[in-house]
């Protein structure tokens, strides 16, 4: 028989607001724990939450970056369940009338582009967080993070496959780092998935019983525990087994899902608007007022990249992929006077290949976007030979020169375009071997390769590849 995989996502989206979404503690990450709880965040008696306006602004901000209905008014409530991490024994969430209702996202694929439709996206606040290690068979808790803002982004179950899925949290990942949301940091917490995952005969409708694999916290861990997932419920179904409702963890070291408890519904958290905050009411001036103030998004970028500077599609789409990115290359277009074709090829080629080899952000990328277009510059001019400029990038990697231009002085790498001196190289070269001249004039043309290589070891790797290569030929053929 053959199968349906039926993929829906939950992610959840700490946002970068400097205070928590109902006290006035500090979000920041990496502080000592339970050092930034406060009465408030403890659910101490007699403490009043008062919510953060900032964090009302951004989840419209995100609701209009998915072209989404946003609610006027809209509802907290109380989600009840007892967690060690929970210190209040509740979670003040949206239930009934969420911020954001019905939105879309457009994801992009091999085979083309695929909408996903988004059901909604809440506030809510973020539970601590249980430490397992160094404990001596206990669990520690840190409250640090109760009460972080976080929104709760609700996919439809459009999604068909695990490679699906992954292109559409990239997507949430890069719309929430241009809307400035968040930062995505996915190792730090700040996004993380939950996927329900269920499979079908292929060609029917009715959905199969799904299960809910919690808190996965990487793209390849997503795509992994999908995958897992799926095979797990076919095999299962196969053997004449059934499908048990319920919540997973994934793990990672055994690539395997193991069951956590059964799935929860709704009514089993006894939610009941909360009596201590009033409803969120936007009025059509907090609303055009975001809209004013949102950035050029990835769609909108993409577009313009192809247009503007001749990308194709595949460059443009990794380049748009995060807004920081797309800010190098545009400033690195600028200062390379307007070499856009070269300014990709080496972003997407040295400079992307370094910070995966020292598992860096860019934003800890030691060659500026005005260091890389000076290189450019100077290749294009022919101060230097690809094969040199990549020692010169690698030198402005090391911080051994503020510039191309200081790093290409100091070291004597500056291209050799004399070609009168090329040309001595050259005869001195086939002079010293003249039966390789005869085996190649014979027809043997890899030894091509081997007069350039000894004439740039000659050169010092100085002479102009390209005057050699001419003058090269030139004598070979006898003009």
């Amino acid at each position: 028989m053959s199968w349906e995989a039926v993929i829906g996502l939950e992610v959840h989206v700490q946002l970068n607001t400097r205070s928590k979404i109902f006290s006035g503690s500090s979000t920041a990450f990496g502080a000592e724990p339970n050092t930034q709880a406060s009465l408030i965040d403890l659910g101490m008696p007699g403490v009043l939450p008062v919510l953060n306006a900032e964090a009302v602004k951004a989840a419209i901000r995100f609701g209009l970056g998915i072209q989404a209905d946003i609610c006027r008014h809209s509802v907290f409530a109380r989600k009840n369940y007892f967690y060690p991490d929970l210190p209040k024994g509740y979670q003040i969430s949206q239930l009934e009338h969420p911020i954001v209702g019905p939105g879309h996202l457009d994801i992009d694929l091999e085979e083309g582009s695929k909408r996903v439709r988004i059901t909604r996206a809440h506030l809510e606040e973020d539970a601590g967080k249980s430490l397992h290690e160094d404990f001596s068979g206990m669990t520690g808790i840190d409250l640090n993070r109760a009460g972080t803002p976080l929104l709760e982004i609700v996919s439809e179950p459009d999604m068909r496959s695990a490679r699906e899925a992954v292109a559409y949290l990239k997507a949430i990942h890069a719309l929430i780092r241009y809307l400035d949301i968040s930062d995505g940091n996915m190792a730090e917490g700040s996004m993380r998935c939950d996927c329900n995952v269920s499979v079908r005969p292929t060609g029917t409708e009715p959905l199969g019983k799904r299960c809910e694999i919690k808190n996965v916290n990487s793209f390849k861990f997503v795509e992994k525990a999908i995958q897992y997932e799926i095979q797990r419920q076919i095999d299962l179904l196969e053997d004449g087994g059934s499908i048990i409702q319920q919540t997973r963890l994934y793990d990672a070291e055994r690539n395997e899902t193991r069951p956590m408890r059964s799935k929860e519904e709704a009514n089993d958290y006894r939610y009941f608007p909360d009596p201590d905050l009033l409803p969120v009411v936007i009025d059509d001036a907090t609303l055009e007022r975001e809209r004013l103030s949102l950035p050029e998004l990835p769609q909108a970028r993409h577009t313009r990249f192809l247009s503007q500077y001749g990308l194709s599609d595949y460059d443009a789409r990794i380049l748009v992929s995060d807004r920081d990115l797309a800010e190098y290359f545009e400033a690195t277009v600028v200062a390379s006077q307007g070499q856009a074709k070269a300014s990709a090829n080496w972003i997407m080629g040295e400079l992307l290949a370094a910070l995966n080899r020292e598992e860096w952000e860019l934003s800890a990328c030691p060659v500026s976007a005005e260091q890389l277009g000076g290189l450019l510059i100077r290749i294009t001019d022919k101060t230097v030979s690809g094969k040199l400029a990549k020692q010169v990038f690698a030198a402005l990697w090391q911080k051994e020169g503020n510039s191309a231009d200081a790093i290409i002085e100091t070291r004597g790498w500056r291209q050799e375009t004399d070609n009168d001196l090329i040309a001595s190289l050259v005869d001195a070269v086939l002079t010293e071997h003249p039966d390789h001249v005869a085996a190649f004039r014979a027809g043997k043309d890899k030894l091509l390769g081997f007069f350039v290589g000894e004439i740039m070891k000659r050169s010092k790797g100085k002479a102009n590849p390209s005057a050699v290569n001419e003058l090269l030929m030139s004598r070979l053929r006898g003009d």
